[in-house]
């Protein structure tokens, strides 16, 4: 089974994915290792990181330098090539005009999504993530608690490659002995951020990121795995002797042609391939999930982009992995008879309770780190260290006025220079012009560093999307249409974000260009920004009031599993990607069960 065509798909498969992000190629990988025939069918184009990721192209060799553009507004060399906050042909809406509450959808259409570009950041939700309401009484409980993920956790990580530690720091769980690797060394600033940040109280430690700094095991990893399946662990064993450990080349949003970071491109959909039970369509826009008179789903209709014609694709089983406002979409536009609101919204919550992380940053130069010899910075094309959210007594005691914490990523070193280098010195050198510039920009090359909070947000009311009445996209489908609001919770949150990075920059000696914003609506980035939006589905112990049950079962459908970030009842500070690929492994496990007991037929 390869990637085909609309015209080559098979007459039914057990299972039909929309999606082929970290959802999409987990839930695959999961499915056809275990002998399930699944169909996953993909919005974007066809993409081979191995042959198109550029490896070695400097900035000097790009178009404006690699500078940003509209159309990539992440650089030239972005692994993106197609999506973004803005997709020709497939528009979204806002109901409000105030640019504070509009919220920004990023896109990806391309096999693999957004994993293809994405920091790499994988963490783990906590025991008091998955209870939040337990603590303090704001937004909702999971149906699940961490000791139900665990496992998956462990899975996920030894198989897409995790580095990191474990450190003894509340609500930070820890990996099983032998799964994480080895974390690079940290750089010249992050170890002055280290030092400095214990007189603030402020722990400093290795980054966890789906890098790998060795290379897998083919002689233990495939039976820790898949210990009964001896078809799956040859399969594995040959395919991750294709993946090498990084050699620093990279940075990491451009995809990796060596397979040393994690992609679904480069980790899931090559072994799960290989099994000959994965067929991959690409250019296939989904429409919406069908079904039969008793309401359970059938299917797929999607529009293949390359004829505009429309087709279907039958399965006993249908996965949403599309990204959460795409899974809510395709929801709300699968109407029928038994859904006359759109599948799955009996409860009237799907589209309810969307979230982004809360996202806040401030920078500052650091005259220690003024006119270095050089020196070798390389690394894993991102941070090698951060900082865990490390109040939660003081949180829990009552001491901060706002209900939840945040973990920082920051930036420093002497990376590749850009268009940006050297500009914007005026607030330090009062201008320069000729020889003095090219002096200050040696001077002042390397001795910034940025910290950026990755907070969490609490769901509400006034935070959720919808179908828009008139709008339609290209090939006719309704498309989305935004309510958002930050509530105090997040903005008091922000600003607290910007005042401990001043007191950071401050206890390195350093000097910041703004000073930190103590009006938290001004410190706070936009909704959507961040680009970890999560809801919209979520799950929960009663159809009355959620969408899926613990397994991401839609209530009204069961054969209709909520793989994505859609089904999360809260958007905890960390990064979600290696949560919802642990969730889509839990998910896939218990629809394979569900399958052999018949109860999906």
């Amino acid at each position: 089974m390869p990637v085909i065509t609309s015209s080559r798909k098979q007459a039914r498969y057990d299972v039909v994915i929309i999606g082929s992000g970290a959802a999409g190629g987990q839930s695959a990988y999961t499915l056809a290792m275990e002998g399930a025939k699944v169909l996953m069918l993909e919005a974007g184009r066809n993409y081979d990181p191995i042959q198109e990721t550029p490896m070695f192209q400097t900035n000097r060799e790009a178009p404006l330098r690699g500078a940003d553009t509209p159309d990539k507004p992440f650089g030239f060399y972005d692994a993106t090539v197609g999506g973004g906050w803005n997709v020709p042909g497939e528009p979204y809406t806002q109901a409000s005009t105030d640019p504070q509450k509009q919220f920004w959808w990023w896109r990806s259409r391309m096999l693999g999504g957004r994993t293809n570009h994405w920091s790499r950041v994988a963490l783990r939700n906590g025991p008091y993530d998955f209870k939040p309401y337990s603590r303090d009484g704001l937004g909702f409980d999971w149906p699940i608690a961490y000791e139900d993920v665990a496992d998956y956790y462990d899975k996920v990580e030894l198989l897409i490659g995790v580095y990191g530690t474990n450190e003894n720091i509340e609500n930070v769980p820890h990996s099983s002995p032998g799964v994480l690797q080895p974390p690079p060394k940290a750089r010249a600033g992050e170890l002055l951020a280290r030092e400095r940040g214990k007189s603030l109280g402020i722990p400093i430690v290795p980054a966890h990121r789906a890098v790998m700094t060795k290379r897998l095991d083919p002689a233990t990893l495939p039976a820790r795995l898949h210990p009964n399946n001896p078809k799956a662990r040859r399969i594995l064993a040959e395919d991750i002797q294709s993946r090498a450990a990084c050699f620093w080349a990279t940075p990491c949003g451009r995809g990796c042609s060596i397979r040393a970071t994690y992609q679904s491109t480069t980790v899931h959909l090559p072994p799960a391939l290989a099994t000959g039970n994965l067929d991959i369509l690409p250019n296939a826009m989904a429409r919406e999930i069908t079904v039969d008179a008793a309401g359970r789903a059938t299917g797929v209709a999607f529009v293949d982009k390359t004829t505009g014609e429309t087709h279907h694709a039958a399965g006993r089983a249908v996965i949403l992995a599309a990204g959460s406002c795409e899974s809510v979409r395709l929801l709300l536009n699968s109407k029928s008879s038994r859904h006359p609101q759109g599948l799955g919204n009996s409860s009237g919550r799907v589209g309810r309770y969307i979230m982004d992380t809360v996202g806040g940053g401030l920078s500052g130069q650091i005259p220690l780190l003024e006119n270095l010899p050089p020196h070798n910075e390389d690394g894993a094309g991102g941070a090698h260290v951060y900082i865990p959210w490390w109040l939660c007594a003081e949180q829990k005691a009552g001491k901060l006025d706002f209900p939840r914490g945040y973990h920082v990523e920051f930036k420093s070193g002497r990376g590749e220079p850009g268009m940006g280098t050297g500009t914007n010195l005026e607030w330090l050198t009062g201008g320069s012009y000729g020889r003095k510039l090219k002096e200050d920009a040696r001077r002042y090359y390397g001795s910034f560093i940025g910290f950026n909070g990755r907070g969490e947000m609490i769901p509400n009311e006034k935070s959720f999307c919808e179908l828009d009445p008139t709008t339609k996209d290209k090939w006719g489908i309704p498309v989305m249409r935004f309510h958002w609001e930050w509530s105090e919770h997040e903005t008091r949150q922000a600003a607290h974000m910007e005042k401990t990075f001043a007191a950071l920059i401050g206890a390195m000696g350093g000097r910041v260009r703004n000073q930190p914003a103590t009006d938290g609506a001004r410190a706070i980035k936009p909704g959507g920004s961040i680009i970890h939006e999560v809801g919209g589905a979520r799950m929960g112990e009663r159809a009355a009031d959620s969408v899926t049950n613990c397994w991401g079962q839609v209530w009204d459908s069961p054969n209709v599993i909520v793989a994505d970030g859609a089904s999360f009842c809260s958007s905890p500070d960390k990064n979600p990607t290696l949560t919802i690929m642990a969730l889509a492994w839990r998910a896939a496990d218990h629809l394979l069960e569900e399958m052999k007991k018949r109860n999906i037929s």
